[in-house]
């Protein structure tokens, strides 16, 4: 029983690593207090400022502390996610994913707050603001088990999560909602390379379950505003997504038993 528990901790050792390591900073940050956090944040954050300076040590570093402090809120639906994601898609593709989208979103944002900020479309203050946080890789991830959802619910799958973080990500104004939006969309396309083996256990579905949620925790916290608008077009989406792919499959001439069969 205790080889079966260790063999299962060993498939998910980068999300353990990284929850523990989460776990302990904020742990340090708290006892060290508020000072010492916000100094942290500040030399981590990946705002125009410190990139400008050349201090890339924050594109990794960021993604180890929150600025509000809400590591512990989010270490258990962070945990269903990567570990889910670990298990389709073992340990090396699971880093791939978080750094592609981590890093990708957070370069795509900076370049964009550059050329507003350029063009007076934001002020000055913007390039100073404050952005670390594990959200960027998370919803990556997140999006490259696009390739391990079924077929016949791949459709319905990706329009709904794209409309509710475009959806937030207009009607947001923190460009953080941007960075959600790309993210998730990087991680999207990372899937195209990706191949599982659908092995949907029940443990599994209930890792999705919990990763959804964090999810939707994660692209509507930043706009809570947006959610009457953006959680029930995702869902309108995700309808038509599904009725559609059902239509193409059976086909203009099939007939109602064809049609039975397919929608089975």
């Amino acid at each position: 029983m205790l080889s079966r528990v260790f063999s299962g901790l060993v498939r998910v050792r980068v999300t353990l690593t990284y929850a523990t390591a989460l776990f302990v900073i904020a742990s340090l940050l708290l006892i060290l207090g508020p000072q010492v956090q916000d100094r942290v944040v500040g030399l981590l954050s990946t705002n125009l400022e410190n990139l400008g300076r050349g201090n890339l040590g924050a594109l990794l570093g960021s993604a180890f502390v929150t600025a509000e402090g809400y590591t512990y809120l989010l270490l258990p639906g962070l945990v269903c996610l990567l570990a889910l994601a670990e298990l389709h898609w073992r340990s090396r593709r699971l880093i791939q994913a978080f750094a592609v989208g981590h890093v990708g979103a957070t370069l795509i944002v900076a370049a964009g707050l550059a050329a507003a900020i350029k063009l007076r479309w934001l002020p000055i203050s913007v390039a100073h603001a404050n952005d670390v946080g594990l959200s960027y890789g998370a919803l990556a991830v997140l999006g490259t088990l696009t390739a391990a959802i079924p077929m016949r619910w791949r459709p319905a799958w990706i329009g709904g999560w794209a409309t509710i973080a475009l959806v937030v990500a207009v009607s947001g104004t923190d460009f953080t909602a941007i960075g959600h939006a790309i993210a998730l969309i990087l991680g999207m396309l990372l899937s195209i390379r990706f191949r599982s083996e659908s092995n949907w256990t029940p443990a599994r579905r209930s890792l999705l379950a919990i990763g959804i949620g964090f999810g939707l925790l994660l692209l509507i916290g930043v706009s809570p505003d947006a959610a009457p608008i953006a959680l029930p077009a995702g869902l309108v989406v995700a309808m038509i997504a599904t009725w559609a792919r059902r239509h193409r499959v059976a086909g203009p001439g099939s007939s109602p038993a064809r049609l039975t069969t397919v929608s089975a």
